[in-house]
Formats: structure tokens, sequence, C-alpha cells
């Protein structure tokens, strides 16, 4: 690509000996770092925008869980569960020697924040949630797993953002073609034989097809956790897995929350938007 990059890539080992990848973005040392958590299929690439505008204010490290993007790809795909996340994440801050860090967690991504605040809420000096939240909609639920773990690939990057906008059309009604070929190369990866695929292990796909497995345990200790903390909890209008109840819910449970509804965007919004882009800015100027 030839484009001046503004990060560095760091890389860490899981308790089970995987090699995991972040992207680092410099800022100040005296200022809690800005942990940002992707979503089920999605990588750092996923907070590019965010990490631009905020980099130099703020330090941003974007973290791709195992089997995503350049991380391992792990041995055993039972181990593509949140709480296995969780603990990679635990060994990326004892890495770092991060004590105090404000967590942006989109979807899969938030999951993994929450459970952050319920092992430890005292690290965390502000949340944002995107999309997601102690109860998911089976609907949603559904749909994701309708598509997850399904290997598709494409010869171009036009066919690879035409697929994406049919795929996603009714989430972002507003895209255009640029944004759908933004979007692709987040998804997507060119791979050794020149074809572009998905850039994710299809095997994370086989704990969520487990019936059962898809709740997981009572999460909402966790968003008590969060009381007296600065959080931002970001919905897209037409999302089908944090339905408005359940986001209402939230902000009424901790004090001081505020809940930042993107019109017109499904599940789930990019946190580019200008007003999830005013929320953030809210969120970090309390801390």
């Amino acid at each position: 690509m030839g484009e001046a990059r503004n990060y560095m890539d760091g890389f860490w080992w899981s308790r089970d000996g995987l090699r995991l990848h972040y992207r680092d973005y410099a800022g100040p040392a005296d200022k809690p770092p800005l942990l940002c958590f992707p979503g089920l299929t999605r990588n750092a690439r996923d907070y590019e925008q965010l990490a631009e505008r905020l980099a130099g204010e703020w330090r941003v490290i974007a973290v791709e869980f195992r089997g995503r993007g350049e991380s391992a790809y792990a041995k055993d795909p039972m181990s593509y569960v949140p709480l296995a996340y969780l603990q990679d994440v635990e060994a990326l801050l004892a890495e770092l020697k991060i004590d105090r860090f404000v967590a942006i967690g989109t979807s899969l991504g938030g999951i993994v924040t929450m459970l952050l605040a319920g092992t430890g809420a005292e690290r965390l000096a502000g949340v944002v949630l995107n999309d997601v939240g102690p109860e998911i909609d089976p609907a949603g639920l559904a749909r994701i797993g309708s598509y997850v773990g399904r290997a598709v690939w494409h010869p171009t990057w036009v066919h690879t953002a035409r697929a994406v906008a049919e795929g996603n059309a009714d989430v972002y009604p507003d895209f255009g073609i640029e944004d759908w070929l933004r979007m692709a190369k987040r998804l997507y990866r060119v791979n050794s034989s020149g074809r572009i695929v998905l850039d994710y292990d299809m095997k994370i796909a086989e704990p969520f097809r487990i019936p059962g497995n898809e709740t997981g345990p009572d999460m909402w200790p966790t968003i008590d956790a969060l009381q007296g903390k600065p959080l931002l909890i970001v919905r897209g209008e037409r999302s089908d897995i944090l339905s408005p109840a359940v986001a209402e819910k939230m902000r009424k449970r901790v004090k001081g929350a505020e809940l930042v509804t993107v019109p017109g965007i499904g599940h789930a919004p990019t946190l580019d938007e200008p007003e999830a882009v005013a929320g953030i800015g809210r969120l970090l100027a309390k801390i």
C-alpha cells in the first residue's frame, strides 16, 4: 500500500502459547490508554478511524482476539469463548504493565469489557459499550449464527465490496461504494493463492453452535460493577442485538451513564458516526 503507518504492531503470548497481535497508536503516558476490542468476526482494522482521530491525544491499543487478523489461530476451537478472550486480555495487560485503561468494546468486545468489569472494575477509567449489553436479543444471535464460520471468497475487491453491501445494506443504509470497500478491507484479506477471504478462523463458529452456549452467565452484575465509572452505551437504532429496553435499563442502572442512539443504523455502529464521535468525546472529557 505504501501508506505512512501511524501505529506499531505489537505481539504478546497467551497462556496456552498463542502469539497474539495488537496495533499500538502512540499517545501520552500520563493518561490511561484506550483499549479497543472488536466484534466476533472483526479485527484491529475496525478501529482505524477512531484511532486516527484520537491518537496523539490518547494512546490507542486495538486488540485482535485469537483467531482473527494477525493473531494466531487456536489449536482448540473450544477456546473461542469470552472467558479465553478475557484471559488473553489479562495477559496483555500484564505484559504492557497497564493497571488503568478505558475500554471500548463492540459486540463481542463489549462482552469481554463487561467480564473485565466483573473481575476488576477498579482498572477501568471509563467504558464504551457499543451495541451490546448483558442481555442479547435472540433474533440478532440467530442472524449472526446463520453466517459466522461460512467460508466465502471473492476474486476482486469490487466483488468483495458488493457482497459486503448485499449482506449489510439494512445495517448501513447510507453507505456508498467507498464505505463498502473500506469495510471489505477490514473484513477480508488476500490469501496466498490470491483469493480474497474472510480474515478469521472459520472454527470460531464451533462454540457458538453448541445449544445453550449463546446465553452464558448472568451479566447484569458486571454492569453493576461499573457504578461510579464514566459509561457510554452506544446503540444502533435498528439493532437486533441490543434492545431499546435493555439499553435503557443499563443507563438507569449506572448513575451518570449516557445512552447514545445512532439513527438509522443496525448492529453495530462503526463509532465513526457523528453521534458516536460526540458521545466518546464527552466520555473522554470526564477522565
